[in-house]
């Protein structure tokens, strides 16, 4: 199984989708806490589901299991307790929820990505989801986009 993730930010739309084309994904999966911000740009919620379906004929799901919660993000970023402070808090959201069991893998039996802002993975929760979910599945190729 191969789980694909990207942000959206420092892109242009057409970079975006281009990537997501060439990749071949069919399914974005939307693990952001606030989707429908003005500040999104393309990448807001009605509009990223009609330019995934129109560009990629792709899907859209937004799975609030895999989001962080305000306290945690404002922790980060607000009060900028650092990145292993939020990646602590992150991962024992992820246990707690027990998203390896409420999650379907076959969810991922068509080319999905895990769409999150930050513009690279590795001060990013996509990765930390891809990583928990590898971690408990087995078996997951991830593919950062």
């Amino acid at each position: 199984m191969e789980i694909y993730t990207t942000g959206f930010t420092q892109k242009t739309a057409a970079k975006f989708f281009e990537t997501l084309k060439q990749a071949g994904i069919k399914q974005l999966l939307d693990i952001r806490l606030n989707n429908s911000s003005q500040l999104a740009g393309f990448a807001k919620r009605p509009d990223l589901a009609y330019f995934l379906k129109e560009i990629c004929d792709a899907e859209y799901l937004h799975e609030p299991l895999l989001t962080p919660t305000q306290a945690i993000l404002d922790r980060y970023r607000k009060e900028k307790r650092g990145w292993p402070n939020f990646e602590k808090e992150m991962l024992a959201l992820l246990a707690e929820r027990k998203i390896e069991e409420k999650i379907d893998p076959a969810l991922f039996e068509k080319p999905t990505v895990l769409l999150c802002s930050e513009f690279s993975p590795e001060h990013c929760h996509r990765r930390l989801v891809a990583e928990y979910l590898q971690q408990h599945w087995g078996n997951i190729q991830i593919t950062h986009l």
